[in-house]
């Protein structure tokens, strides 16, 4: 009876970040449209084309790989976001935190990704092998400068457990990763630029450039699967960022902890949005270096930093 009670708990979790993942992306569409001086699609965009993506049937075929790509994307997704307690203390918002879920949830980060590699793969459109290579040199790139960030926080709380780092940030928001160990904050939120694609990292979908083949190919429920996991996957990380450098979410009432996450992944996911609309992309070999220069030295500072405090 336990083991259903915190599935049905999931599951409410789970819903409600996805609304709220696909909330933040139609804001962000609106955001740019102004900043481009269009007025740009409702906010609510995201949900009518889940809608009718769900509505179609899929017309084309390349393979199993080619349609489990979605699935092992979403699985990505999900396994990324139920191992992050979205509240503390909560029990319908705890998810399946545990020992060592900062190590889980950098495996679900690569999971995703890579299995939409292998489905992109076998599509029939010519520039998937290029989306494919520009996607994964980009993310070993920047998942570097994050994983020195977290092996910095782990050093610091002497844990690897999310449940346990955000505990250590309560008390005073001077408590809060980004007052204690602010190199690994620095390097972590550049990190986060490259995950999220905005530019100047926008090198895979590369806009106005190539399009790569699943958007492209992908239709029905498939790509409905993508755009969910779109808003999943988007609110995972900014949860997961929230616990790891700004004290988390935590309140006595469920309602205003809500209240507390949205406002707090509002803010970091405008850091990338900010960016992205003041900087035009990089070429591909600018991104990688980038992500191997600065932000990764600023990763090696944090670790001596807290290493020698």
């Amino acid at each position: 009876m336990d083991i259903i009670i915190r599935i049905l708990y999931a599951v409410i979790s789970i819903l409600v970040a996805t609304v709220w993942g696909l909330t933040l992306t139609g804001i962000v569409r609106k955001i740019y449209a102004r900043v481009h001086g269009r007025f740009g699609p409702p906010v609510w965009q995201p949900f009518l084309d889940i809608i009718q993506t769900h509505s179609r049937r899929v017309a084309i075929s390349h393979g199993y790989m080619f349609f489990l790509g979605p699935v092992f994307r979403f699985a990505g997704g999900l396994g990324t976001y139920l191992f992050i307690p979205v509240i503390l203390g909560s029990t319908v918002f705890g998810n399946f935190s545990m020992g060592g879920d900062v190590l889980l949830v950098m495996y679900f980060i690569f999971f995703g990704q890579l299995g939409m590699a292998l489905g992109a793969g076998e599509g029939g459109h010519p520039y998937s092998p290029m989306g494919i290579a520009r996607g994964l040199s980009q993310m070993s790139a920047f998942e570097v400068p994050f994983s020195l960030a977290i092996i910095s926080v782990a050093i610091q709380y002497h844990s690897l457990n999310i449940t346990t780092i955000v505990q250590a940030q309560q008390g005073s928001i001077l408590n809060w990763t980004l007052f204690t160990n602010p190199l690994a904050v620095i390097a972590a939120m550049i990190s986060l630029l490259g995950m999220n694609g905005h530019a100047p990292f926008s090198i895979v979908m590369a806009p106005q450039e190539i399009p790569i083949g699943p958007p492209i190919e992908m239709n029905g429920s498939f790509l409905g699967i993508l755009q969910t996991n779109r808003g999943l996957f988007a609110a995972a990380k900014l949860i997961l960022f929230m616990n790891l450098f700004f004290g988390g979410a935590a309140h006595p009432n469920i309602l205003v902890a809500l209240l507390i996450m949205m406002i707090k992944t509002f803010f970091i996911y405008m850091f990338s949005v900010f960016v992205g609309a003041s900087f035009p992309r990089f070429r591909p070999e600018q991104s990688f270096r980038f992500f191997l220069k600065w932000p990764t030295a600023i990763g090696i500072l944090a670790i001596l930093y807290i290493a020698y405090l």
